[in-house]
């Protein structure tokens, strides 16, 4: 069987050091359309506030293709990058979800509200195939069911390399699949030196700042110390386990100190994508 090149560009990106840029956007073909050919890296399709629509994200993901682009660069891999914000919070371990998602052929999946190590070891292994505990790597221990089909079309692979590839990076280093975390509250921040050493397979953390500036009384108020304090334990407790840490909130206005902080993967709003896009890979030398 072949080497397959990467065909995740978000994990690309991160294992080259380089900045991973991203934006949110919803399960509608018309918005997949215009990020296909966009220079994003990737796109975290959001269904966590939406109504849980599987067919609306196996449309956008199609219409999110783009032949031309594919033809031009010579591999398999999308142009931009899909993966999915799914609606439970962690403590409701709502593994269904992410079996659909990556079944459909997600190359990541986005669980919010992660706030200890059980749930986060609940994330991981939703995203695992099971394998006898004899085998390399085996915890966290895989509970994803088997029915890869539309997956394997949609990434232009056999079932064999499919299994080979579907596995969560970088635990597996040949991985395509990318587990993120939100930590969107004060018992996560607490909590996260313990997940990061205990559960292996994290691919990077996101901050749920929204969440996080409602429970420190500050509702919304991002620049607020308070807030920014929070955040930066959160930074700081990736940089020392070696985790990318994502911003959900990248603007104009702060790019720039968002960068100086230390984050790796930025993720701009979809009313200010495209207008602030630009700017942003040309301060991260891309």
């Amino acid at each position: 069987m072949a080497e397959l090149p990467r065909l995740n560009g978000i994990i690309r990106a991160l294992e080259q050091g380089k900045h991973v840029v991203m934006s949110f956007a919803k399960p509608e073909i018309e918005e997949a359309i215009v990020f296909s050919t966009s220079k994003y890296d990737g796109i975290v399709i959001e269904m966590e506030h939406g109504v849980w629509d599987g067919r609306a994200l196996r449309d956008s993901m199609q219409f999110l293709l783009n032949r031309a682009e594919i033809v031009k660069s010579g591999s398999l891999a999308p142009k931009v990058t899909p993966i999915v914000r799914i609606p439970p919070n962690g403590a409701e371990k709502n593994q269904w979800l992410a079996k659909q998602a990556l079944d459909l052929g997600v190359y990541g999946v986005v669980w919010p509200h992660i706030s200890t190590v059980e749930e986060a070891y609940n994330a991981v292994s939703a995203c695992r195939y099971p394998r006898l505990n004899s085998a390399p790597r085996y915890e966290p221990a895989g509970v994803r069911g088997d029915g890869p089909h539309a997956a394997c079309r949609y990434w232009g692979i056999t079932n064999q390399e499919y299994y080979k590839k579907a596995d969560v990076w970088p635990l597996a280093p040949d991985g395509e699949v990318l587990v993120l975390l939100m930590i969107e509250d004060t018992v996560g921040i607490k909590n996260l030196p313990d997940i990061l050493q205990n559960v292996p397979g994290i691919g990077g953390i996101l901050i749920g700042e929204g969440d996080l500036s409602q429970e420190l009384g500050y509702p919304r108020q991002y620049e607020h110390p308070v807030v920014l304090e929070a955040m930066a334990e959160i930074v700081a407790t990736c940089k020392r386990f070696n985790v990318p840490v994502g911003h959900p909130h990248v603007e104009p206005e702060n790019v720039e100190r968002v960068i100086s902080e230390g984050y790796r993967i930025l993720i701009t709003p979809p009313k200010r994508s495209f207008a602030s896009l630009d700017n942003t890979l040309k301060l991260v030398g891309r």
